[in-house]
């Protein structure tokens, strides 16, 4: 029904734009400066350093910037319009974001630059991954770089069904710093072609940018090499596999990073602080947003109970208000790094 009326929306929308706009209003000018839209906080924050001193060149919006995660975002019309005008679209391309594809479809702007993370990472996007102990295991298969040291007992599920239904991916893609980078380079690509009498300085402040991003990556690498412990454990969702996997961190959960569920059963919090008391873990880990029921259940349930219970934020909810505070990509990085640190007990 969801898609219906969206797809209902479109069309109307479509009618109207065919009817009633000019050329370049179509085309997504506003004067001379480019229109540029994204989805979520991490894509908005990279075309802003790539814009760099040119920012008064685009008129940038974020969609999800309330707070609404990408998993919960439902498009209004004003939305739909924005992005069937708009000269570039950059977006996650993950199911959360099938609405997109119909929007695509239906645009009569042919002019439009329109960026997918997933497509510009093709075979390096993982499928989303049920490890040991998760609520509502699937049967999906794993992709076979993932090297977890984890008990495997869900490898004997009955995989009979599993080409009756489309793998599903992890979306969390912008987790990894790697990632960026390469989404990155594709954006000043981009904003290159759509005006080439600033390419140089999208050039350059990609480049600038991309040396501070390779340095998060060597600062995490040595973080993680550094560390006494070697695995994260959640009472949350878990959307940070790329993450985990670029530096062979190990990791168990309550959720799949693209869960809805919200309450763990008593076996699953009895799982968790039972790998708690195992591995010796000084910390059970949250995101951003949670009311830290579940952390503070699986804590209870061990053996010390003195866990710290952690916030690594998975930039799926920043605000406009948190933007004007001064949030970035980078910034919010760094503070992971500092969770990391004291939930993979680094001694300074």
């Amino acid at each position: 029904m969801k898609r219906i009326i969206i797809i209902f929306m479109i069309c109307m929308l479509a009618a109207g734009l065919c009817s009633g706009c000019s050329s370049d209003t179509a085309q997504g000018k506003t004067g001379d400066r480019l229109k540029i839209i994204t989805t979520i906080f991490p894509e908005y924050d990279w075309v802003k350093e790539i814009l760099g001193d040119k920012a008064d060149k685009a008129e940038l919006t974020l969609l999800l910037d309330n707070g609404v995660d990408l998993h919960s975002y439902q498009p209004t019309a004003g939305d739909i319009l924005a992005v069937s005008g708009c000269d570039m679209f950059i977006y996650v391309g993950g199911e959360s974001d099938a609405w997109v594809e119909d929007v695509l479809r239906t645009t009569a702007n042919k002019h439009m630059a329109v960026i997918n993370l997933m497509e510009v990472l093709g075979s390096s996007v993982k499928t989303e991954e049920t490890v040991e102990g998760m609520e509502h295991e699937h049967d999906h298969d794993e992709d076979g770089d993932h090297d977890h040291d984890h008990d495997e007992d869900h490898e004997d599920a009955d995989h009979e069904d599993d080409h009756d239904h489309e793998e599903e991916y992890d979306e969390h893609v912008w987790l990894s710093l790697r990632n960026a980078r390469i989404i990155c380079g594709v954006i000043a690509d981009k904003l290159a072609e759509l005006d080439p009498d600033n390419a140089g300085d999208y050039k350059a402040n990609y480049e600038a940018y991309d040396k501070k991003l390779s340095a998060l990556d060597e600062q995490i690498g040595s973080v993680v090499g550094a560390a006494s412990v070697k695995t994260l454990l959640f009472g949350d969702r878990f959307p940070f596999r790329y993450l985990t996997d670029d530096y062979g961190l190990a990791y168990y959960a309550a959720f799949s990073g693209c869960s809805a569920e919200t309450e763990a059963s008593f076996k699953t919090i009895v799982f968790l602080a039972d790998k708690v008391n195992e591995l010796k873990l000084p910390a059970i880990l949250t995101i951003e947003n949670s009311d830290g029921k579940i952390a503070s259940t699986i804590r209870e349930n061990t053996a010390d109970k003195n866990q710290k219970i952690l916030q690594l934020h998975s930039l799926q909810s920043v605000t406009s208000k948190d933007i004007e505070k001064g949030a970035s990509y980078i910034s919010i990085m760094n503070d992971n790094i500092a969770v990391l640190k004291e939930a993979l007990e680094v001694s300074e």
